[in-house]
């Protein structure tokens, strides 16, 4: 891909550019020279930070790979759909994306709770959802899902649709077409909408404790005990902070170095 060239940018912008850099990458050196690195090990050796470390992981992969299984369907759905019903169809989709991290702690709770809407019918067979491991992975799958689902459905929507015609013109049925000629159109989007998806629930932190709580080792994620130690061990909640930083610099970074590696 050519450059653009200089004169098409305008000179002003870089005042507001470097200010908006300044903006975010300050506070982030200030963690990097406050942290005492000398302590980095003995402080993420605690039982309390491998517990959170280790759910969150465990979590995050499972509400990503939930995100997957319910998110792409409805991408393909909403990049088919026109008119008044997809526009439903689409806000419903991704409302969690702009609704404040408690209510949707809350309305997870009031429908999967121990009196719920649906969670007193599970209640009756011995299910409970609500302040469980499994309310972790629901909680981060309902404010993650949406950008998946984003991504995915704006890249099938500017994709050229002319290989899908050909291959269902060929004999390919719908499912087929969708799983060797769609999906492999869009891979770095959805590459890049899993990322996200990952990284947004590693950083959730209201919705799940209003529907999970924070109980160590079973819904104590790693946002909750940074939030925790910020007013026990101010050292300690620095260094999870550079330990979830650092994971999602990664998964940042991870779909430009994967989309160099297929050129």
């Amino acid at each position: 891909m050519s450059r653009v060239p200089d004169a098409a940018t305008p000179r002003w912008l870089l005042v507001p550019a470097s200010l908006g850099l300044a903006f975010v990458g300050v506070p982030l050196i200030a963690l990097l020279v406050r942290l005492p690195w000398r302590d980095l090990p003995g402080l993420l050796a605690g039982t309390g930070a491998r517990d959170a470390l280790w759910l969150s992981l465990r979590t995050c992969l499972a509400s990503t790979l939930l995100s997957l299984i319910l998110g792409v369907p409805l991408a393909v759905l909403l990049s088919r759909l026109t008119g008044r019903r997809a526009a439903v169809v689409r806000t419903v989709s991704v409302l969690p994306m702009v609704l404040p991290p408690v209510v949707a702690g809350l309305v997870l709770l009031i429908t999967l709770g121990r009196r719920g809407l649906i969670g007193q019918y599970l209640s009756v067979f011995g299910i409970d959802i609500g302040f469980t491991t499994t309310a972790v992975v629901l909680a981060q799958t309902f404010v993650s899902m949406p950008y998946l689902v984003v991504t995915v459905e704006s890249a099938l929507r500017a994709t050229d649709h002319d290989l899908e015609v050909v291959a269902a013109t060929l004999g390919a049925g719908p499912s087929t077409v969708l799983r060797r000629v769609t999906l492999p159109l869009v891979l770095p989007a959805l590459v890049g909408g899993t990322t996200v998806a990952f990284a947004r629930a590693l950083g959730e932190f209201g919705a799940t404790l209003t529907f999970a709580g924070s109980l160590q080792g079973t819904t104590r994620t790693l946002p909750l005990e940074i939030y925790l130690q910020r007013e026990t061990d101010t050292n300690e909640a620095l260094a999870l902070s550079v330990v979830l930083i650092a994971v999602a610099s990664v998964l940042m970074v991870l779909p430009s170095l994967l989309g160099r590696r297929s050129r």
